[in-house]
């Protein structure tokens, strides 16, 4: 996996209410960006990213519901995150593009699941279809994404 620091961080801490704050926290402090939205990774295996975002009136939109762009930044967390201890260890990644459905108006707290695809062949560049949905707390999706990560080799150490 890429990253193996950031799921054992995870094994460690993961296993409580308390712990998985703490972790995200970190994951915050290395992404400040994710911070605006108070996320709490919930599940974290390769293959597989959850996390939770509090409906609070910081990410409310004009009309009371949670904003369209803070479930995109659950979106971006749970596929990043994903896939940074999805993909082998030799090999990197960044967002490449991102397509978005808003189905359904989106209140209470929101849980964004991203399922992360295997690597085809880590000797060469591809571009993987992260899937996230977000579901409301009566499991209803209302908001899907495509996320497409380019992954790569790393370049060697100079």
């Amino acid at each position: 996996m890429a990253n193996p620091k950031v799921l054992d961080l995870y094994r460690r801490f993961g296993g409580s209410a308390l712990g998985r704050w703490f972790f995200s926290r970190i994951v915050c402090q290395q992404a400040p960006y994710f911070g605006s939205i108070s996320p709490t990774i919930v599940v974290l295996e390769p293959g597989k990213c959850v996390a939770t975002i509090p409906h609070r009136k910081r990410v409310q939109n004009h009309i009371g519901t949670v904003h369209a762009i803070a479930l995109c930044n659950l979106a971006e967390l749970t596929a990043g995150v994903g896939t940074d201890i999805s993909i082998p260890a030799s090999m990197r990644w960044i967002p490449k593009g991102m397509t978005v459905r808003y189905l359904k108006k989106a209140t209470g707290t929101q849980t964004g699941t991203a399922t992360i695809p295997a690597v085809r062949d880590e000797h060469s560049a591809e571009d993987l279809v992260v899937k996230v949905e977000v579901r409301d707390p009566g499991g209803d999706v209302v908001f899907d994404a495509a996320i497409t990560m380019y992954v790569s080799p790393k370049k060697p150490a100079a």
